[in-house]
């Protein structure tokens, strides 16, 4: 499945890759140690919000895009 963004694809790509291997390899075998993916994660992510903003796809209500949008906002939820 290709990114939101085209110029993200291929960093999603590399992203899922890693995971798919981290996730198989180690955390279902009981490694739960730190996750080797997280900055393939954020390159991805920023990509992914830079793509948002260009395309004016609204996003108003979405808690996807990670702590920076404040985590009182839907404490009451």
């Amino acid at each position: 499945m290709n990114s939101v963004g085209e110029a993200c694809t291929e960093l999603k790509r590399e992203y899922d890759q890693c995971f798919n291997r981290w996730f198989a390899d180690k955390f279902l075998k009981g490694d739960s140690a730190e996750d080797p993916c997280v900055q393939l994660f954020k390159r991805y992510q920023l990509c992914v919000q830079k793509a948002i903003k260009e395309k004016d796809i609204p996003i108003e209500g979405l808690e996807f895009m990670g702590p920076s949008k404040g985590k009182s906002e839907n404490s009451s939820s």
